[in-house]
């Protein structure tokens, strides 16, 4: 009797991982030459890449935007999104988790974990994306596997499972054993493929201790390994495999190869790695939606009713290109779909396969497919599409807050509404930028996530639009928070003009309030709570006074910036029979927490950064002088491969021009990278407060 396999079993949604400068885009074009998707190895130094087909990504060698393509290999489609590694770009990152089954994290195998790997795998760990690691760089001078994976395993803290042995060090990497199989994989000069025979002698006693470690590894954690290790002292192929890919898909074990991408050597075992042991559609668990305030699996199903995300658009002078996951049912070419944020409808005018810039027409898509459609005008990143007749809302990625923002203005009068238009086209495509009109100063504003954040979306601006853009210096995001507050502030709002008047009274205890993320550091946060008793103050009037509170963190007393880290108690409270009503508990509410905070001391919180600094070691000095005179606190340092890589915590305001800075300190031998960790109090208020 034959069996008919589910189709959606021989796809893959991944996504490729790493810190700026590890390899992630010359992996993705190594697998797009492997797969026979291109017939031309592109590099990223010549500008030649698919995924990074922008100018500005091809003429700063750095991914900008998420790019789409897709690939078959050993029967399975391929999903794959390349994306960026710079941390002004993480939004991008985060929009792509979302929507990926799996992920390939990718190491340079000299710098092992750096910080926007750490980053990303966070990123990666709060989405719940199964991942593979890939040691890159395998031919580099000072390429270690082992020292690679002790930082991974020291600070990203998962189990390593390594499965290859490399074959050479440094210029002579040619190969690798497969621990799985006892087999040489290894790659001559300008030969298109691996060529396979026995382990080396020399390597066979290492490999035989290799494969056993991993063995004894994987037995500790997966019950059916361990049932056959204690029967036979040994594992099969098979039973290793299987238990791999038990652990990876669970998040217990994280599955470790090496190779060089740029040498092309190592690729299709990644790729046979991706096919074995990341997830399919069926292998994850169903989508989970609201609608009505009750929550709806949606299973991946072609028959079911179609739900789908977006999580991509690209605003074109030709059209609106919005890229979609589809998680249930299947969308048709001209199908009219639901659009639950904007609660209407929508025509699918084309379905698209994408190819980074390239793309092939489709006539439908079905559940667990990545693909970009055509013809749709309100929805953005984050928007839930679906049946008109089984509604369904799914949460989308979150965005986060913008921490540096520049004034910007069209040098031509004439072009002032154009500057609107293409501001609007950019937000629209990039929910983590931000345009506003300051309401004193009535200039333009535009926020971001870093300085390179903001220098390519004017350069968008500049290239894409032709508008000549005047852009004033950088400023950073100010929080206010509160050092110390106070008890039993007391605030009656009264209001009698005729008619209904407005009485509300309450008392408020004001205090310093940190929450605990997940990571185990702390954040600032708000919260209320009400501590009346007797009913002197009626439920819904609580709430109300809730409200108005919040109302009252948009702006703090020390410059207008907003407030975090506080709790508010609502400890009493009188009611008029007539005048009292949500309105007036409200403004009391908002009115009371603002005087109540012009009586707390109050501290003004700047965003700060941590900085790793990568110098030749007779240029530390200058550096960490120059960290100290940016209010830098060093953290650590190390010495690795002739080079000093200092650690670091700076405020991102003293980070403005740092990149020159070090540059001509170093003599252009210094690299620096930089990631978020947080707010922290600021020695006096800034002299233009950000509002």
């Amino acid at each position: 009797m034959r069996t008919h396999t589910n189709p959606l079993t021989t796809v893959r949604n991944l996504g490729i991982l790493a810190h700026v400068d590890a390899g992630k885009t010359t992996v993705t074009e190594r697998v797009l030459y492997v797969t026979g998707t291109t017939y031309k190895r592109g590099e990223v130094h010549d500008g030649t890449t698919v995924t990074d087909f922008d100018p500005q990504e091809r003429d700063r060698g750095i991914t900008i935007f998420a790019a789409a393509v897709s690939c078959s290999w050993d029967g399975h489609r391929i999903n794959l999104i390349d994306t960026p590694g710079h941390v002004d770009f993480a939004d991008e990152v985060e929009r792509s988790l979302r929507v990926l089954d799996g992920a390939v994290a990718v190491f340079d195998a000299v710098a092992g974990v750096e910080p926007q790997s750490e980053s990303v795998w966070r990123q990666a760990d709060r989405h719940g994306v199964p991942r593979i690691a890939f040691v890159n760089k395998m031919d580099r001078a000072g390429a270690d596997l082992d020292t690679a994976v002790a930082s991974i395993r020291e600070r990203l803290h998962p189990v390593p499972l390594v499965v290859q042995l490399p074959i050479g060090t440094e210029d002579g990497f040619t190969g690798v054993v497969d621990l799985l199989r006892m087999r040489a994989l290894t790659w001559a000069d300008g030969a298109e493929a691996a060529e396979e025979g026995p382990v080396p002698d020399a390597l066979r006693e290492e490999a035989v201790r290799r494969r056993r470690l991993l063995e004894q590894a994987v037995a500790e954690r997966h019950p059916a390994a361990l049932e056959e290790f204690c029967d036979r002292q040994t594992l099969g192929a098979a039973t290793l495999a299987a238990a791999l890919r038990d652990l990876t898909r669970g998040g217990d074990g994280v599955v470790v190869l090496c190779g060089s991408a740029y040498r092309n050597r190592g690729v299709e075992p990644l790729l046979d790695a991706v096919v074995t042991y990341l997830p399919s559609p069926l292998d994850v668990p169903p989508v989970r939606g609201t609608h009505d305030g009750t929550e709806q699996d949606r299973p991946a199903d072609p028959a079911a009713p179609m739900a789908a995300l977006a999580f991509k658009v690209n605003a074109t002078p030709t059209g609106r290109l919005t890229y979609l996951r589809v998680y249930s049912g299947t969308l048709e070419k001209g199908d009219t779909v639901w659009n639950a944020g904007t609660r209407r409808t929508e025509r699918i005018g084309r379905i698209l396969r994408m190819r980074a810039d390239r793309h092939d027409p489709l006539e439908r898509a079905v559940a667990g497919d990545i693909v970009a459609v055509v013809g749709l005008k309100s929805a953005r990143a984050g928007s839930t599409l679906c049946a008109p007749g089984a509604p369904l809302v799914l949460e989308p990625a979150g965005v986060a807050e913008p921490v540096v923002h520049v004034a910007v203005e069209a040098r031509r009068s004439s072009d002032t509404d154009r500057l609107a238009s293409a501001l609007a086209r950019l937000t629209e495509e990039d929910p983590s930028l931000a345009a506003r009109t300051d309401p004193e100063t009535g200039q333009t504003v535009l926020s971001g996530m870093g300085e390179l954040h903001l220098e390519v979306a004017v350069e968008r601006v500049r290239s894409e639009h032709g508008i000549e853009v005047a852009v004033g210096r950088p400023g950073v995001a100010y929080r206010e928070t509160v050092g110390a507050g106070v008890s039993g502030f007391v605030f009656r709002h009264v209001k009698q003009d005729g008619g209904a008047g407005q009485f509300a009274h309450v008392v408020l205890d004001v205090e310093p309030w940190q929450e605990e993320t997940e990571a185990g550091s702390e954040e600032g946060g708000f919260v209320f709570r009400s501590a009346v008793v007797g009913g002197c103050v009626p439920r819904e009037f609580v709430r109300a006074v809730e409200v108005g509170c919040r109302d009252a963190l948009a702006a703090g007393p020390l410059g207008g910036h907003p407030v975090t880290g506080l709790r508010v108690t609502l400890t009493d409270g009188r009611t008029h029979v007539k005048d009292s009503s949500d309105t007036a508990f409200r403004t009391a509410g908002r009115l009371g927490l603002r005087d109540a905070l012009r009586a707390s001391v109050m501290v003004l919180l700047e965003p700060v950064v941590e900085v790793t600094v990568t110098v030749p070691e007779d240029g530390v000095g200058g550096v960490l002088g120059d960290l100290a005179a940016r209010r830098g606190r060093v953290t650590g340092s190390d010495t690795r491969g002739g080079a000093a890589i200092l650690t670091a915590t700076v405020p991102l305001a003293e980070l403005f021009g740092y990149a020159t800075r070090l540059r001509s300190r170093t003599q252009g031998r210094g690299t620096f990278t930089a990631r978020p960790t947080g707010y922290a109090p600021a020695p006096a208020p800034p002299a233009t407060p950000a509002r």
